[in-house]
């Protein structure tokens, strides 16, 4: 595998921006990783989401996702959005944007093998990834076919933390005192869903996990109820665990299986 550091100037925000890329590399002298899906000229891709308080260097730092990726030969591509939510803020910098339009756009053009097909692109996330990954998913039902949140922050209308409320005045431009105003908005998951759903939409194929030690558990098993409500297809999984890389680094694992097609819900 090619392990790449991607900085170029984005347009949606204005400034430049730093992006982790992993890349297929067709080598015969490898030892102890295998090269043999990259022999394809075009290879699938996964966009992989950081939380609220990392960056795009995490998941290179946390687990083994470069030798993952290689027993599939498919690239990974991990954006930096500080603490944004995925989204195109109030205070006017575009992060949705910027990870679902833009940055798909300037990854195909810089490295030919990308697919664009929707059937050959990945979406996951953790914690406000997880959030992410929904959003960029339902924003752009053309390109990504499969989505996966960990631990998922999905209920952005009911955080509960007073520590995110000043922020979240900057970021989605509601209230001081909570987020419930957030409620039936472009940034409530909920009720993207549900005019998706109502538009006919193609959702992608979903996979949902949580710990049943985290403290995210609630927000998941409401969003798992809503999704059933409305009838749409998903996976949806409960293990033992917390708000913890241990379990974010099995998970990874597993939706590459489930979406790559070695595994079973």
């Amino acid at each position: 595998m090619a392990f790449l550091e991607l900085k170029y100037h984005s347009d949606a925000l204005g400034m430049g921006v730093s992006v982790n890329v992993v890349l297929p590399e067709k080598a015969k002298t490898l030892i102890g990783m295998t090269a043999d899906g990259a022999a394809s000229p075009t290879y699938k891709t996964l966009y992989l989401l950081h939380g609220l308080s990392d960056d795009h260097s995490i998941w290179m730092r946390r687990t083994s996702i470069e030798r993952y990726a290689a027993d599939y030969g498919i690239a990974v591509v991990m954006p930096s959005v500080a603490r944004s939510w995925y989204t195109d803020t109030a205070y006017g910098m575009k992060y949705l944007t910027f990870v679902s339009q833009e940055l798909p756009a300037v990854c195909q053009s810089y490295f030919r093998g990308m697919s664009s097909a929707r059937e050959d692109n990945l979406v996951a996330g953790l914690s406000m990834g997880g959030y992410g990954a929904i959003k960029v998913a339902l924003t752009r039902p053309d390109l990504f076919g499969y989505c996966a949140s960990f631990s998922g922050a999905l209920d952005v209308a009911h955080m509960w933390d007073p520590r995110l409320w000043r922020e979240g005045r900057y970021i989605f431009g509601c209230d001081l005192e909570g987020f419930s105003d957030l409620e039936g908005t472009q940034h409530d998951l909920f009720a993207l869903c549900t005019r998706a759903k109502e538009a006919g939409t193609p959702f992608p194929a979903l996979y949902l996990w949580c710990g049943e030690r985290d403290s995210l558990l609630g927000d998941n098993r409401k969003f798992h109820a809503h999704l059933d409500a409305l009838g749409v297809e998903h996976t949806y999984a409960e293990s033992d665990g917390n708000h913890a890389w241990t379990y974010w680094d099995e998970q990874i694992q597993r939706t590459l299986r489930l979406f790559l097609g070695k595994d079973k819900a």
